[in-house]
């Protein structure tokens, strides 16, 4: 394990990212009460373990997708026009969550979306920190995702799709709320090529954390989260 990674105690704050490594571990311990995972994101920092103890990273690149750069194909266009799927914010939190611990991801064995990891970010929901997008199909639950938000920086955590398209819709709908309300990004965590392919682009810590803060100047708008009518009506049914 490289030396400038930290040993936390429980309740201690998370050291200053600049210090972790390529790959991004910062330190190692802790706990995920809301205070520490709040201090966490406002570093630009996120856990990420499959077994105790916690894992907190700060990769570099960091993928980051800036909201007016989410690219809708012509698939997903014609998707959004039939209207198929309703989309609604912070309605099934719990679900999402879950749905997204138990979804199926190519070359990994488990999940780090754990019993504990769940119950934190379900804290952080009621505190009207946590959010999630959802698509429905005839009332049923088929994609979503997930994240914190804080200042004008949505921080995704994860996403789930039970039918083609699902958790993209969420993604156009939440994107589109998040540029109303003036959000100037929407934090990837790790560059993958699905969100390569939406539009996501690699970015050097460095810059994504002064960006960060920069963001960060904006109030939280904390509580529960509802999609304006104009953006619910313009192209998923309502």
């Amino acid at each position: 394990m490289p030396g400038n990674v930290a040993f936390l105690e429980p309740g201690a704050p998370l050291p200053a990212p600049r210090a972790g490594g390529p790959a991004g571990l910062v330190a190692v311990g802790g706990d995920l009460r809301p205070e520490t995972l709040l201090d966490a994101y406002a570093k630009g920092i996120f856990p990420w373990y499959e077994e105790d103890p916690i894992l907190w990273f700060c990769p570099d690149p960091r993928m980051v997708l800036r909201p007016r750069d989410l690219r809708i194909n012509r698939s997903l266009r014609r998707t959004l026009r039939r209207g198929r799927f309703e989309v609604r914010l912070d309605t099934a939190f719990g679900q999402v969550i879950r749905a997204c611990a138990g979804a199926r991801r190519p070359g990994a064995r488990g999940t780090w979306i754990n019993r504990d990891m769940i119950r934190a970010y379900e804290r952080l929901h009621a505190l009207g920190f946590a959010h999630s997008a959802e698509a429905y199909r005839e009332g049923r639950l088929v994609g979503g995702l997930y994240g914190v938000a804080m200042g004008a920086v949505f921080f995704g955590e994860s996403m789930f799709t039970g039918e083609d398209d699902a958790s993209k819709v969420a993604l156009v709908c939440l994107r589109d709320q998040l540029m109303a309300w003036g959000f100037e990004m929407i934090d990837c965590q790790v560059p993958t090529p699905h969100m390569a392919r939406l539009g996501a682009t690699a970015w050097q810590r460095r810059r994504f954390l002064r960006a960060l803060q920069e963001a960060l100047r904006a109030p939280t708008r904390r509580g529960a989260w509802t999609i304006d009518p104009a953006i619910a009506g313009a192209g998923v049914a309502t």
